[in-house]
């Protein structure tokens, strides 16, 4: 059985596979931010992440978590300053329509956003998932197998924070200052990429659902597309 910290006391979510899946959001303003995360928690997430499929078997993945006070706010410096950099590419058409689909929900998304980013100073621990091996110039190939050494167990990881009544978000703010940021942690960046930047909270109450998505014919190809 698979327990969290509520209090002094240890509950289960006891989630079947399927809640799992299907209710484990991107979390910025339900994250508590006035209680620290054991350790130990953390250690299990870990564990269950480095279960997932690697490529050829490679195991190249890492976690740098960051809980020390001094150290946290030097990463949630980064993250302020990166965020507005981290444009990505433009939108299309079709992304616009889909985000269109439920704009309401969009909306929420941003306004989620910028109380993260208002906040990110105070939450309580951050989880930065690194892979050995730079994509920086390499071929399609290379990229899908690096990227997809880590993007599973770092899912993976979200999952099982989920079950623990841990809320997470999945962001690539670090990306414009990932150089800035691998100096602070000690990592070396011309051998190890930072993939991502997660934070890492209780959840204020555990009750999430599905997101509303797009139709599943729309997303659905049976032999062609």
């Amino acid at each position: 059985m698979i327990f969290y910290w509520k209090g002094n006391a240890l509950m289960s979510l006891n989630l079947s596979a399927d809640e799992v899946l299907s209710t484990t959001r991107a979390v910025r303003r339900r994250l508590d931010l006035t209680r620290p995360v054991p350790r130990e928690l953390i250690e299990e997430c870990v564990d269950l992440a480095t279960q997932a499929p690697t490529g050829r078997n490679r195991q190249r993945w890492h976690f740098l978590v960051v809980t020390e006070e001094a150290q946290r706010q030097a990463v949630a410096d980064v993250f302020r300053r990166a965020l507005p950099l981290a444009t990505g590419h433009p939108l299309t058409d079709r992304d616009v329509s889909r985000m269109n689909y439920h704009a309401a929900s969009t909306e929420r998304v941003f306004d989620s956003l910028r109380y993260l980013v208002d906040n990110i100073r105070r939450v309580p621990a951050f989880v930065i998932p690194a892979v050995e091996g730079r994509t920086d110039r390499a071929s399609v190939d290379v990229q899908s197998g690096v990227w997809g050494s880590i993007l599973p167990a770092v899912w993976s990881f979200m999952l099982a924070a989920r079950e623990r009544g841990l809320g997470t978000v999945w962001t690539t703010a670090q990306a414009p200052l990932e150089h800035e940021l691998a100096e602070i942690l000690g990592v070396p960046y011309d051998e190890v990429m930072l993939a991502a930047f997660i934070p890492l909270a209780f959840t204020l109450g555990t009750d999430f659902r599905p997101a509303k998505r797009v139709p599943r014919d729309q997303v659905l190809h049976w032999n062609q597309w």
